[in-house]
């Protein structure tokens, strides 16, 4: 929403790993290489760890941009969440070899055959395991065994563990001690420094297009320093807040109080913040998507639930503990003025008598066909015309799910998704509805255009809509929902997953919805601005999704998906 207000082309401080973002810190220049030192010299094994969002992955993306096509093989397992015969599957898998068979054996000399043909056409071959701090001590075996095979002169094989420092303090176990031994390459990323955080800092903004050095004053920087303590993702988060803070107040340039503003809303602070940092890692992660206000579900849309997961409330805003984004920044942002304007009033009439005449152009699936362009998926078939109660079919057809939404336009668009808007037309017989496609600097861009207006200001949209909206989202790993504690299954130890990616879980995952769990999904929704009822629903999963690094279709200056979500 503030791209065009500060002169930037993109977003600078987007947290999802974009290589074109890269920026070598004196850390990252030491473990970028360490990784090619230990490629390039087939050492077998290579550990990297770091704390939540220190810039492991992003290191890993751009490594794999440098590797040459010609003489690289490379693999990535993101879920090693596997037993033995599953991650030699998916290793198998991405490296194009069969891996039918359920035969550990089979799967193990296929991989091999695999190894030695690549050795001699001269390819290294390279897999990569993230996230390793969530191998079970058996996998972590069979990773060593990998590494046996050899020729008598080269490893086969080299492999890269990447994980949390709860890696380092797995691999002192004496039942694992052969594979600490095969560890030839180890390192740990740090927090950048103070002169490479400044930097970091510049540099994101002038890839972004913009080359201004004082857009955050002396004062700004050095609280932001001091309150991301080096940590690339926390600036980024703190950086793009405090942006977005200065916009929605109309200035030029961040200060020291726009810097205290948005760590109220993004951190909630209980006095004293010990070492003046608190890393709460992933639960700042998206700026414009936390906290949802209202009510779920009314009385026409109670069907769509069942293409959903159960409902949840989000904390009404009088009640939330905190607030993510003030509402002058998102409800005002676009545009502002007074419905006693009476250049507003004749929009609006124009609007309303648009609305009025075109029911066929502002029913529900043109709506919906919107918000599937926005998604890359086939549109509704010409003429299908669809009840409101519909839309849940359409939309599980197409792989995503639906949920209601009724409460205040802040609250809406902090889930930073295209959603159907239901609207209020008095006199107009049926109903009406709009696609809300995205928000900028100019106002709300929604879909079909009516009355020759291609963008709303807040006042109009305010005065159209009824209060009640349709999401469409993606449930990524198909979770059901979760309620009750004790629950047990591979649902849950997939939620524990994502809370761990989000930086809310510690440990490895147990597959049992215990009381770690549940505090961990309690402060996650705490975080967000929901019900802290420490339940899995629609929202919930939402947010969380978000959070771990999911692509949704998204608001805002543009809905394509970067590199490297």
């Amino acid at each position: 929403m503030y791209l065009k207000h500060f002169g930037f082309e993109k977003k600078p401080f987007n947290i999802t790993p974009n290589p074109d973002f890269m920026f070598l810190s004196a850390t990252h220049k030491e473990v970028f290489a360490h990784l090619l030192y230990g490629i390039q010299n087939h050492c077998g094994f290579i550990e990297v760890t770091g704390e939540v969002g220190t810039g492991k992955t992003t290191v890993l993306r751009t490594l794999f941009k440098q590797l040459d096509d010609e003489l690289y093989r490379l693999a990535l397992i993101f879920n090693p969440r596997l037993d033995a015969v599953e991650l030699l599957q998916s290793i198998n898998r991405e490296f194009g070899i069969a891996a039918d068979t359920g035969s550990l054996s089979e799967l193990q000399s296929l991989l091999n055959d695999f190894l030695l043909q690549q050795n001699r056409d001269g390819h290294t071959v390279v897999l990569v395991v993230d996230e390793a701090q969530n191998l079970s001590p058996d996998v972590l075996e069979q990773i060593r065994l990998l590494s046996n095979l050899e020729t008598e002169t080269d490893k086969l094989i080299q492999i890269i563990l990447v994980g949390q420092p709860e890696l380092q303090q797995m691999l002192r176990r004496d039942d694992l001690r052969q594979l600490r031994q095969r560890i030839t390459v180890s390192y740990h990323l740090e927090t950048m420094t103070e002169e490479d955080s400044l930097r970091y800092i510049q540099h994101r903004m002038s890839v972004a297009g913009q080359s201004r050095s004082d857009l955050f004053t002396p004062a700004a920087l050095k609280l932001i320093l001091k309150r991301s303590g080096g940590n690339p993702r926390l600036i980024n988060i703190l950086c793009d807040r405090c942006l977005l803070v200065c916009f929605s107040e109309n200035g030029s340039q961040v200060t020291d109080k726009h810097v205290r503003q948005a760590r109220k809303e993004l951190w909630r602070e209980k006095g004293h913040d010990s070492g003046g940092r608190r890393y709460l890692y992933a639960t700042l992660l998206l700026a414009a998507v936390i906290l949802a206000a209202g009510f779920w579900f009314y009385d026409q849309e109670k069907n769509l639930s069942g293409a959903s997961l159960s409902v949840e409330q989000p904390l009404p805003a009088a009640e939330s503990p905190h607030r993510s984004v003030p509402s002058s920044s998102v409800l005002e942002s676009p545009v502002s003025g007074t419905t006693d304007n009476p250049g507003l009033e004749k929009r609006l009439f124009r609007l309303r008598r648009s609305l009025d005449r075109s029911p066929d152009a502002a029913r529900i699936g043109v709506a919906c066909n919107a918000l599937l362009a926005i998604w890359h998926l086939p549109p509704l078939k010409d003429g299908e015309r669809l009840a409101v109660n519909d839309i849940a079919h359409a939309a599980s057809t197409r792989g995503l799910d639906v949920a209601s939404y009724t409460g205040g336009l802040e609250g809406l668009l902090r889930f930073n998704l295209p959603v159907i808007l239901d609207l209020t037309v008095p006199g107009a017989r049926g109903r009406r509805y709009l696609a809300l496609t995205g928000v900028d600097s100019g106002g709300y861009r929604y879909a079909p255009v009516m009355a020759g207006i291609d963008l709303l200001r807040t006042e109009e949209l305010k005065a159209l809509w009824s209060g009640r909206a349709i999401l469409l989202w993606r449930n990524h790993d198909g979770l059901s929902p979760v309620g009750q504690p004790g629950q047990r299954g591979t649902d849950i130890e997939r939620i524990q997953q994502l809370l761990a990616k989000a930086g809310y879980y510690r440990g490895n995952p147990t597959g049992v919805f215990d009381q770690p769990t549940v505090s961990a999904v309690t402060r996650f929704q705490a975080d967000s601005g929901l019900l802290q009822d420490g339940r899995i629903g629609p929202q919930t999963l939402i947010l969380l999704y978000r959070a771990a690094g999911f692509f949704e279709a998204e608001l805002g200056a543009s809905t394509s998906r970067e590199e490297g979500a």
